[in-house]
């Protein structure tokens, strides 16, 4: 099975919360990715940062850069994005954009989304959600 993480996910091992080096080398034989709009979400909270949290946290993401391949955001990704947005408005649903497009660019991609946040990804049809 391939996995593209959740920013969420990346979070909880940057605060050391999750040992994702050892969940990783568990699922050595699966391919493990990041989403475009997941490396847009990190950057942006670093941009945010100040002082040595800041230099500390774009370190982690350039380190997760060099390891991980990123999977675009894609013209087949965005017509995706396009048909689950309106399906979910449709049945009153509503998740946050780069949640829709994270589950676009995965189900596109034929990954299933590694987060903690499960609820929140379980009304988006067709896609293999995962807790690390």
């Amino acid at each position: 099975m391939a996995f593209l993480i959740a920013s969420d996910v990346i979070i909880q091992a940057e605060r050391k919360n999750l040992n994702l080096d050892a969940w990783l080398r568990a699922r050595a034989d699966q391919e493990v990715r990041l989403a475009a709009i997941t490396v847009a979400e990190l950057w942006r909270s670093t941009e945010r940062a100040s002082g040595i949290h800041r230099e500390r946290r774009q370190r982690f993401l350039r380190q997760l850069l060099e390891v991980f391949e990123v999977v675009p955001y894609t013209e087949e990704a965005a017509l995706e994005h396009g048909r689950l947005s309106a399906a979910l408005e449709a049945t009153g649903q509503r998740i946050p954009v780069q949640d829709v497009i994270l589950a676009a660019t995965a189900l596109v991609s034929g990954a299933a989304v590694l987060t903690f946040n499960t609820r929140r990804y379980a009304a988006v049809p067709g896609l293999t959600v995962v807790a690390p």
